[in-house]
């Protein structure tokens, strides 16, 4: 049976012109799509539109779809926003999200301002597109860009995979991470890429079951679990499998990082597996001294319990001479970590590439270039 659809030109008069807000015809289209005892569609056609916020809530009575085949832009004044939202799929069953569209944020205006670590502007700042509370979702054929803040966060969502999503923010866009993703279960990111100013795929707390394949990363962070520790009552990260990936020109590879003088948290069964790097720093990362400010206290050990990693067949190019660095907790050792079959070259004149391990005694497989943990350790903080 066909989805009905629901167009918000046809039917509900929105305006294609870039400047006409649709906000209004989109909540009328999609009130009564969600009302549908029947699969419904909300179609946005071909077009450039001007939306200033949406809010998309559910629960439905059937399954629904938003097909976006143009391109939706926000306001470009962050002083527009009075929360950090801009497009928002909240408690929705059974939801797609296709159509080959664009959601561009407009965030020029304030990668300048986003100095989280000086300032509490950033908080403000909208995420283009939040999903929470979503479950049995497809997100694919989707551009974000140009977001002000995240292009994607994702909280308390289970069963959804993203396809083909592509993220397109420039290297100098602050704190614009690819996708955020906390307190969730069973998340899939495959047959994407991601060019960003912070982390391509950050994961927080409470993630479970996330797996990614066949991504692009680049240029940007990496792909990071953690932050974590920096607040009280953080739930545990376990089964986190990164496959298939290939990182450019990114300051990370791929990389777990938590906060020293942390609250207690665990994260383990965490798999790294076949990944291609080109020209990458820091390739191979495990910080327990994260402290992007200096603003941290380092003779307080993390709390956060690492355990059950594996780094396997990661080849290609160090932009730093340390292309492996596993720096554990000197409280909470890491436990059962493993490196197998790792090929990693840094060309530069002060080479070649070193690897270091601090509180944590790898199990080690196949081809190890550099050799494993023969760095000297770095002076402990005093």
């Amino acid at each position: 049976m066909k989805a009905e659809v629901f167009d918000i030109v046809a039917k509900y008069q929105a305006k294609a012109d870039g400047k006409t807000d649709i906000s209004t015809p989109l909540l009328n289209a999609w009130k009564e799509a969600c009302a549908s005892e029947t699969a419904s569609q909300v179609v946005i056609p071909k077009g450039s539109y001007y939306l200033t916020v949406a809010q998309l809530s559910g629960p439905c009575k059937a399954p629904i779809e938003v097909k976006l085949q143009g391109t939706v832009m926000a306001p470009a004044d962050p002083h527009f926003f009075k929360d950090p939202n801009w497009v928002v799929f909240n408690n929705i069953d059974h939801f797609t999200l296709s159509g080959g569209g664009t959601f561009d944020g407009q965030g020029k205006t304030t990668w300048g301002k986003n100095d989280c670590a000086k300032n509490k502007y950033c908080k403000s700042l909208p995420i283009n597109l939040r999903f929470n509370f979503v479950t049995n979702a497809m997100i694919r054929d989707i551009t974000t860009k140009d977001s002000k803040q995240f292009n994607v966060n994702v909280l308390g969502c289970k069963n959804v995979t993203f396809e083909h999503l592509t993220v397109s923010n420039p290297e100098d866009s602050i704190n614009t991470d690819g996708i955020h993703l906390g307190r969730s279960d069973g998340v899939t990111i495959q047959y994407s890429e991601i060019k960003t100013g912070d982390d391509c795929i950050s994961v927080g707390d409470g993630m479970k079951n996330l797996h990614v394949n066949g991504v692009s990363c680049g240029p940007g962070h990496g792909i990071s679990v953690g932050s974590l520790g920096k607040f009280q009552g953080e739930e545990p990260v376990e089964g986190i499998f990164i496959k298939n990936c290939t990182i450019t020109g990114t300051q990370n590879g791929v990389r777990i990082k938590s906060w020293p003088a942390s609250y207690p948290g665990t994260a383990s069964d965490m798999h790294f597996e076949d990944i291609k790097m080109d020209n990458v720093g820091n390739a191979i990362l495990i910080d327990q001294e994260y402290c992007p400010w200096n603003l941290c206290n380092l003779n307080m050990p993390s709390k956060i319990k690492l355990s059950k990693i594996s780094f396997k067949n990661i080849k290609g190019t160090s932009s730093t001479k340390e292309a492996v660095k596993l720096v554990c907790s000197s409280s909470h050792p890491c436990d059962n970590v493993e490196l197998a079959n790792i090929d990693l070259t840094y060309k530069g004149p002060d080479g070649p590439a070193t690897s270091r391990c601090t509180n944590v005694k790898p199990l080690l497989s196949g081809t190890m270039n550099p050799k494993a943990c023969t760095a000297a350790p770095a002076p402990t903080a005093q």
